[in-house]
């Protein structure tokens, strides 16, 4: 439910992955880089579950991947979706799912301050990182407007990212993709927390900000609820998002690329966060999500357990829709051990992290 043009239809195959592959998990694609980093692109690990999943609208335009050992860390994980839309939506996801993170660890790297858990100057730390996500974001941005291949003038792609080195995350969000913590209640419950705000045209400082650039936000009469983005004097695209790569034709109208950062500290009781693309929280609800995912004995089976329910909720919630594409990433936040009474673990001693600050525009 992305922007009112036209998709792209066939079959597309890149990197051994065939976009018609009914779940696109069957066998784990992983690569090593000669720095260390080990990227995967499917399947599963000790610490992941990915699972992908084509909807009835024509070609895949979802994408993820998964970046371990990142920054040159064996602590730090990198995971990201990425949700297409448009004729070239499936260029331009994969596009930015191949050079964010290559572009992200490259920064990490040479910045010096890849240790994000270091007790010292957090706040520089944050402020280092939270430069580097708005700045990458802002330049492979402009650079996909000025040199790609691909026609991004009515075609683009939403983001959300999560960084992880031990109890700390750091989260980046473009657009109407989620983050969503499965955490345990007071009485040992499991239960949900939303990381990210769904950046979208109906949340009003968004609006605000997109008819003060002359941009307009309205609902089409068969889709009362659906706010979208529209040009000033065009019915056109009609972009479901206030935010995303790409889109050139409603930047100068209050569309940004500037993702929300988040910084938060993982409590012990935090057990792992989903990422996924709109195509699952459009039928499943935040509790449904980590419920399901929760209840997956086996971890490597969770995402693909999760994209599987979406599917069959598609069918029965919207008969009469097609189905959209679905790419789930479940992060599992592998504790340290409690601390014993009257000793101080390095859980306890690592830097106390800011819970939902994030760069409101």
């Amino acid at each position: 439910m992305g922007v009112c043009c036209s998709k792209g239809a066939g079959i597309i195959v890149e990197n051994g992955t065939d976009d018609g592959n009914e779940h696109g998990d069957a066998e784990a694609d992983v690569r090593d880089r000669n720095d260390g980093a080990i990227i995967r692109s499917s399947g599963s690990s000790k610490h992941v579950s990915m699972a992908i999943k084509q909807g009835k609208k024509g070609i895949n335009q979802d994408a993820m991947t998964v970046w371990e050992n990142f920054g040159g860390e064996e602590d730090m994980i990198f995971c990201g979706v990425f949700d297409g839309h448009g004729p070239m939506g499936h260029k331009i996801s994969r596009h930015i799912c191949d050079s964010l993170p290559s572009r992200v660890h490259s920064r990490i790297r040479c910045g010096g301050n890849a240790n994000i858990e270091n007790d010292n100057n957090s706040k520089s730390q944050e402020g280092f990182l939270e430069e580097v996500l708005v700045t990458l974001f802002k330049r492979i941005d402009s650079e996909l407007g000025l040199d790609s291949p691909y026609d991004s003038f009515c075609s683009g792609t939403t983001a959300v990212t999560v960084l992880k080195q031990g109890d700390c995350l750091v989260i980046a969000n473009l657009g109407d993709s989620r983050a969503v913590l499965g955490t345990r209640g007071s009485k040992n419950n499991l239960k949900a927390v939303q990381l990210t705000v769904d950046l979208k045209p109906c949340v009003q400082r968004e609006a605000e900000r997109i008819v003060a650039c002359k941009g307009r936000v309205f609902a089409m009469e068969e889709e009362p609820d659906v706010y979208r983005v529209w040009m000033p004097d065009d019915d056109c695209p009609g972009l479901a998002m206030s935010r995303a790569f790409g889109d050139f034709c409603l930047k100068d109208y209050g569309l940004l690329c500037v993702p929300e950062v988040i910084f938060r500290k993982v409590g012990r009781e935090d057990e792992f966060v989903v990422l996924a693309t709109d195509g699952i929280w459009d039928v499943l609800s935040n509790e449904e999500v980590v419920k399901i995912v929760g209840s997956c004995k086996d971890r490597s089976v969770a995402a693909d357990t999760l994209v599987q329910r979406a599917a069959r909720a598609w069918r029965t919630k919207f008969p009469t829709s097609k189905a959209d594409d679905c790419a789930v990433v479940v992060l599992y936040l592998n504790h340290r051990p409690y601390p014993r009474e009257g000793n101080v673990s390095r859980a306890v001693s690592t830097v106390s992290w800011r819970s939902g600050k994030s760069n409101r525009v």
